[in-house]
């Protein structure tokens, strides 16, 4: 029924789209001077509706239209990539409130001097797996670094992962007997901040050795349902690996944080660039693309692939 009710929006969408053209040309025939300011408004609106429509038709694997679980981990670069890291989830959350995708963060484990991490995020919204699958890899920062007092140029990775964030439509079974559940007081600021009680959770599924942990929540019972939920994710990602030999399609071969894996550079010094490697798109307003406007390198992705 749900996905019925997709293809029955899709079709009203292009049936309007149609009517719209015909309409257009109608005005085109009637070659009335008077008209030819309202022609060129209605010209311009239905290019950029059919430009989107062809964007969303390029996002045509099985799980595109779902929401998503982003992850964002550290890589090389010590302090300066879990910065980076923390720079890259602002980036992610600014891009959602572009959006009006709804961002919700799972898990948050913060670093010792400054940044992150890791940091696991449920992002909610029609295509948000679809956009953000092109995201996936290895993300590599060159700049001036603020934590070196030389302030002499550092580069810092970081690797981004994309999960489909599936509901009921896809049955994924887990057992209980396969889980091994630890809990342990959850990690942050010092003085009264400091959790008493053992409300962080790590969950480790032995069959496949995937470990999830949560502790962003301030309960248990919370952080263990976020922990199933990416888990949950996780467990679906192999299963379409095994069944349909997708996994590189659905996330791609794991790639360590460092040299040489990078799909995307950002070079703040000695000049101002984004580049994707795979698709040689890029863009010199490095403010604007850290800010969130990630569309034209996601477009470029999927027009390339």
């Amino acid at each position: 029924m749900q996905r019925a009710s997709q293809l029955r929006s899709e079709i009203e969408v292009v049936t309007k789209l149609d009517r719209r053209v015909v309409d257009a040309l109608e005005l085109l025939a009637m070659a009335d001077v008077g008209l030819q300011a309202e022609l060129e408004i209605e010209i311009a609106d239905v290019r950029e509706l059919v430009t989107q429509l062809e964007f969303i038709s390029f996002m045509s694997g099985n799980f595109d239209r779902e929401g998503s679980i982003l992850a964002i981990h550290a890589g090389t670069g010590g302090v300066d990539a879990m910065d980076w890291a923390a720079m890259l989830e602002r980036m992610y959350l600014r891009w959602c409130e572009g959006r009006k995708f709804k961002s919700e963060v799972l898990d948050r484990s913060p670093g010792e001097e400054n940044g992150l991490k890791s940091v696991a995020i449920a992002i909610s919204g029609e295509w948000s797996y679809g956009y953000l699958r092109a995201e996936r890899g290895v993300h590599r920062l060159v700049r001036l670094s603020p934590f070196d007092s030389a302030h002499r140029r550092h580069t810092s990775f970081a690797l981004v992962e994309v999960w489909p964030d599936v509901h009921g439509d896809v049955e994924i079974e887990i057992n209980p007997v396969d889980l091994t559940i630890e809990t342990f007081r959850s990690s942050g600021a010092g003085g009264q901040n400091v959790q008493k009680n053992e409300t962080a959770i790590r969950i480790i599924h032995n069959p496949s050795g995937i470990v999830v942990t949560c502790q962003n929540e301030r309960s248990l019972t919370q952080n263990r349902e976020s922990a199933m939920r990416v888990l949950r994710a996780r467990l679906l990602e192999a299963q379409q690996a095994r069944q349909e030999a997708e996994r590189v399609k659905l996330k791609g071969d794991h790639m360590d944080a460092n040299f040489g894996n990078q799909i995307r550079s950002y070079v703040l010094h000695p000049y101002q660039m984004v580049k994707d490697h795979r698709t040689e798109y890029e863009s010199s307003n490095t403010n604007a693309v850290l800010d969130g406007q990630l569309d034209p390198f996601m477009e470029a992705f999927l027009r390339h692939a």
